[in-house]
């Protein structure tokens, strides 16, 4: 299993557009073959960092995830909501993997 670690800098003055992107990727992602852990929007400090954090089985699964979304037309307009709108100023991706694993419980106070 790895993780899509994606950052976005965002413009701070269209976070409500960001925040429509991220919930439309939260019916979407899920339907095209990857495990969605959440897009996460700015709440204090930095205004214009946000985040979105998906698992996928390998890099092949990766790909066949691609080509789906490429056909999904959900995915299309939100791309296109976030073309039209200019709410991402950067984007950088990134694959990790979890080392930690296996966690102990947690243990509650």
């Amino acid at each position: 299993m790895i993780t899509c670690f994606i950052r976005y800098q965002i413009d701070p003055f269209k976070q409500e557009a960001f925040a429509e992107y991220g919930k439309a990727w939260g019916q979407i992602i899920p339907r095209n073959g990857a495990d969605l852990i959440g897009y996460f929007a700015p709440h204090e400090g930095s205004l214009t960092t946000a985040y979105g954090i998906y698992n996928i089985e390998n890099l092949a699964a990766y790909e066949a995830y691609r080509k789906s979304l490429a056909a999904d037309p959900l995915a299309q307009a939100n791309l296109d909501l976030a073309r039209r709108e200019r709410f991402i100023l950067q984007e950088d991706r990134i694959f990790l993997k979890n080392i930690s694993l296996p966690h102990a419980p947690r243990i509650s106070p």
